[in-house]
């Protein structure tokens, strides 16, 4: 099969010719029919994000896709050939452990235990065929009608509707969302408001991107507001657009460089008190700041 591949970071990303993998116990080898590309892959794969642990010698990157099964192990016992699925990097170890490992397939370990999870599952979704452990394995029955491209891009919304489930937005409440216009940032504001925020204020420093969002939402209870970087300013400005304060600052500013829009966020919630909450990955907090929640 044709499997694209990096060997270390500050190498070329190449498309190889490579044995198709074979099942095993708790797995299944589906065919690839699209991967939902990483924003920063060009960075990921240049070595410009430290903070990532890739496995030893080639392999093939890539985050979520979906495909359709084309065989499957021992000890499956659901899923079947032909059986359309998601494929979910996030991959969490399935002993009963308090601790358990947790890596992201054909991305990062995160480490200890982790790097040896990630050398049982290093490959990702840039091939023609990938083989996964069932527990990131999700069927999607009943939705033919729906193209892999949207399926794909609707796994943008997993991360953010994580950290907007543990910080318990609530239908109606007032939510402030920085890194708005990145793309987990955007598929946050798309869920706050699928999930009944009665006003989202979407802040960003790119005005165009800003400007796009707020065309595609088309929503009123959305308002954006692009950020100068002064928090003092950042935050009057956002107290005003969120009619007097919010009652969530929901942080989506991966790889930054100062605390300025998390600060100007925070700065003129409706209380002090906070509760923080991280999203699948790690990848995002919400800060709850209401009584009610904290």
């Amino acid at each position: 099969m044709k499997a694209w591949q990096i060997e270390g970071f500050s190498n070329d990303l190449k498309l190889n010719h490579i044995a198709m993998p074979e099942v095993r116990p708790g797995s299944v080898l589906v065919r690839v029919e699209a991967s939902s590309l990483m924003s920063y892959l060009k960075d990921y794969v240049e070595g410009k994000l430290p903070s990532y642990r890739l496995p030893p010698g080639a392999f093939t990157p890539g985050g979520n896709g979906v495909g359709v099964i084309e065989a499957v192990g021992r000890d499956v016992w659901h899923l079947k050939p032909g059986q359309r699925v998601i494929l979910s990097s996030h991959l969490v170890a399935a002993e009963n452990v308090a601790d358990k490992a947790q890596t992201l397939i054909g991305i990062t370990s995160f480490g200890g235990k982790s790097d040896v999870v990630q050398a049982d599952w290093p490959n990702g979704t840039m091939a023609e065929y990938a083989l996964f452990p069932v527990t990131a394995v999700t069927p999607v029955d009943g939705l033919d009608h729906v193209t892999a491209e949207m399926l794909a891009v609707f796994s943008r919304c997993v991360i953010p509707f994580g950290g907007l489930s543990r910080g318990r937005l609530a239908a109606g409440e007032t939510i402030v969302i920085t890194g708005a216009t990145g793309s987990y940032g955007t598929a946050a504001v798309l869920v706050a408001l699928a999930m009944g925020a009665g006003k989202v204020v979407a802040a960003g420093r790119n005005a165009k991107s800003l400007a796009a969002l707020a065309y595609a939402a088309g929503r009123p209870a959305l308002s954006t507001i692009q950020l100068t970087g002064d928090v003092e300013e950042d935050a009057e400005v956002l107290r005003i657009a969120s009619n007097g304060g919010a009652d969530m600052a929901f942080d989506m500013v991966g790889q930054a460089s100062d605390p300025n829009a998390t600060l100007a966020a925070l700065g003129r919630s409706k209380t002090k008190g906070s509760h923080c909450a991280h999203g699948q990955y790690d990848h995002t907090c919400s800060h709850q700041l209401h009584a009610g929640h904290a």
